[in-house]
């Protein structure tokens, strides 16, 4: 959030936020994998954080 408040570099800012969705994708195969499907909960909000974040900054209406 750094980048997009001091508007220096601020195309890290999604570009965070798409690598943590991709790593919260992996995690919920690797738990789904492993059977425990109690982490999912954690693992579906962040990446549900993140794709927002992703979308608010390379969408249309980027802010």
């Amino acid at each position: 959030m750094l980048p997009a408040a001091t508007g220096i570099a601020v195309v890290l800012t999604p570009l965070a936020a798409v690598g943590l969705a991709v790593v919260m994708v992996l995690a919920g195969a690797f738990h789904i994998r492993r059977g425990e499907y109690s982490a999912i909960g954690l693992n579906a909000v962040l990446l549900a954080l993140s794709v927002v974040v992703a979308w608010g900054r390379f969408g249309p209406y980027s802010f």
